[in-house]
């Protein structure tokens, strides 16, 4: 942070409420047709006319360094979770941007930003650009379920900037890059394939691994994960057939952190150390704590399912026109390196950023130089492209 640079901020937290009228509920806690969404406008001393709108699918990102960094800088920040803050077991993407849409409309129209720039940190990264991509040149009429949406009859609020912060092009391709490809059969999952099972010693492919491997790999991941959506597709339909079609069916999936990436640094190379975000792979694999591991059919396809997701920074790129920044983290071993590249390839025109932060990981854990130097460099981008405090 520069010298002349403001150091204090106020954190003032509000609710955003909008109406939804579905007759299926999928989160706890919603309340007849409102869904109220738990918000923090972070603001640093002097008015602004511009904002910084941050939203992750779960969780709140309120309390994150990056956006409180940006705030001690000067900036307004609104940080909000969406109506799936407690978990991901049902989300459904479509509603996660109604969401989103309804904070940016709050933010321009009641608290009166003129200019709202959109910032997606991890899996907020393909929400926002998937949402500006909606907002310019809207594409969904249906879920990934193929079910109605208010989405296709909601003109959502265009913000005037994007950032894409150490954040990969959507959940339905991470989670595919992560599925453990030696479950062959979902209904005996600790039944494995040793010639996919990367965490056996009797897997005679063993790290570095062949280019070979690693596309025979990648090709059973994307086989499993079209298993699982036929899978959901089919459940779903079986309850449509027998008049049941607000019921759902809940599921769980085993075996999803299993990407060659975390036991051969050069697979997708950068700078990570061995193992993943989450700790040991081979723990996490069929762990609580692991991604997609408890889900439901309709939320299967809407964010998981690799053919029917809708959501993703890279197929929305080109229909976004404002500018855009993109932060790499040279040590991240949770987004692939190739997943900021592949966004930045495929925004159209000049006025697009991509940095490389050097030597930050992905949570800048233990790296308050690193991420200072990620704040300053979004804080000159906000300043350049006319986003001043």
């Amino acid at each position: 942070m520069s010298a002349d640079s403001p150091t204090s901020y106020t954190r003032t937290p509000y609710l955003v409420v909008q109406r939804d009228a579905s007759t299926r509920k999928d989160v706890y806690g919603t309340i007849g047709d409102s869904v109220v969404l738990h918000a923090q406008l972070l603001r640093g001393e002097q008015p602004s006319k511009t904002c910084v709108v941050a939203m992750h699918p779960i969780g709140s990102p309120g309390y994150l360094p990056m956006f409180s960094g940006l705030a001690r800088a000067g900036f307004h920040v609104v940080a909000s979770d969406t109506r799936y803050g407690n978990g991901d077991a049902a989300l459904i993407m479509e509603n996660v941007l109604l969401d989103l849409g309804a904070v940016v409309k709050d933010a321009k129209e009641r608290l009166g930003y003129e200019r709202v720039i959109l910032a997606g940190w991890s899996g907020g990264g393909s929400l926002m650009m998937g949402y500006q991509g909606e907002a310019e040149k809207p594409i969904i009429t249906a879920t990934g379920a193929g079910e109605p949406t208010p989405l296709a009859d909601t003109q959502l609020t265009a913000a005037d900037g994007v950032m894409i912060l150490a954040a990969h092009r959507s959940r339905h391709h991470l989670l595919t890059d992560f599925l453990d490809a030696s479950i062959l059969d979902e209904s005996t999952p600790d039944q494995r394939d040793p010639h996919l099972n990367l965490y056996s010693p009797e897997n005679p492919d063993q790290p570095p691994y062949t280019a070979e491997y690693v596309a025979e790999y990648r090709a059973a991941q994307l086989a499993r994960s079209r298993r699982i959506t036929a899978y959901a597709q089919e459940r779903l339909a079986d309850l449509k057939a027998t008049g049941r079609e607000n019921e759902e069916h809940c599921f769980v999936v085993q075996g999803t952190m299993a990407d060659p990436r975390w036991l051969d640094q050069n697979v997708d190379p950068n700078d990570r150390a061995p193992g993943s975000y989450l700790g040991d792979p081979r723990l996490v694999n069929d762990g609580p704590s692991a991604l997609g591991r408890f889900t439901t059919t309709r939320s299967w396809l809407s964010q998981w399912s690799f053919d029917t997701a809708q959501v993703d920074a890279v197929d929305a790129a080109a229909r976004v026109s404002v500018p855009v920044l993109l932060l790499e983290n040279s040590r991240d071993d949770a987004c692939p390196p190739a997943h900021p590249r592949a966004i930045y390839e495929a925004l159209p025109g000049q006025n697009k950023q991509l940095t490389v932060v050097e030597g930050a990981n992905h949570y800048y854990s233990g790296q308050k130089k690193h991420l200072q130097a990620a704040i300053d460099h979004i804080d000159g981008w906000l300043v350049q492209n006319g986003f001043d405090r």
